[in-house]
């Protein structure tokens, strides 16, 4: 009994440290991000001038193990990882006019995040998207350019999550990622849409189903959708 007694102490001792070590790669996250991103652009010539603190959070990020049965913490380690670790390999080019510019950006250079060594790929393919099915992960994850996302100044976190979800795919889809002309019965979508047209038709739902499920004024039906082209420049202040 005693020795029953002190594996459950362990292990609840073990959960608390995993508990501040998570919440403190959080708050560290949003800090980071509140002084370094402004209106969707980030600061990379000030970052790359002090490196520091984003050498701590990621630092924090590599020692964190987080498991999908806890889904909120999961999904909002790896996409603040995913942001940060974009960040860091513009930072590792710097300067550069754009991710792709890089060799290997996306799909070669690893990084020691979640007890793995992983890249931004497989964090958002293998991690997130291929475990969860949500096309909103498309508004979240931003990849260095202009094209993607808004970043916004703050971490996402496990409590507000699904409306920070919610948010940012109704500000991209009542935004930029979409261009509509009434006149010609024409809409012209991020090519964000076409790339993971999968995700964004699931359920037997069309894309103009998924675009109006977040959208103020809805897209007729019978609009022809087309889409156009991504910009890759980097989204620097």
């Amino acid at each position: 009994m005693r020795n029953i007694s002190v594996i459950v102490l362990m292990l609840l001792g073990n959960l608390s440290l995993f508990a501040q070590d998570v919440n403190l790669f959080f708050t560290k996250a949003d800090a980071f991000l509140k002084a370094n991103v402004a209106n969707g652009k980030v600061n990379y010539a000030s970052i790359h001038k002090n490196q520091d603190a984003l050498h701590e959070v990621l630092k924090l990020a590599e020692g964190i193990k987080v498991s999908k049965t806890d889904a909120d913490v999961y999904q909002a380690f790896w996409i603040n990882s995913y942001n940060l670790s974009v960040i860091k390999g513009i930072i590792d080019n710097y300067p550069t006019n754009s991710p792709l510019d890089n060799k290997g950006f996306f799909d070669k250079t690893t990084y020691n995040i979640g007890g793995k060594k992983i890249t931004l790929n497989n964090i958002e393919h293998k991690l997130l998207r291929a475990q969860f099915k949500d096309a909103r992960f498309h508004f979240v994850l931003v990849c260095g350019a202009v094209g993607c996302p808004p970043l916004i100044n703050k971490a996402y976190l496990p409590k507000t999550l699904d409306a920070q979800l919610e948010k940012q795919t109704k500000i991209a889809l009542n935004g930029v990622f979409l261009r509509v002309n009434a006149k010609k019965k024409r809409v012209q979508a991020s090519q964000i849409m076409e790339w993971y047209k999968g995700d964004f038709t699931m359920k037997g739902k069309s894309e103009i189903d998924f675009i109006n499920k977040y959208r103020t004024e809805k897209i007729p039906a019978k609009f022809k959708l087309s889409y156009f082209t991504y910009n890759w420049k980097v989204n620097k202040q």
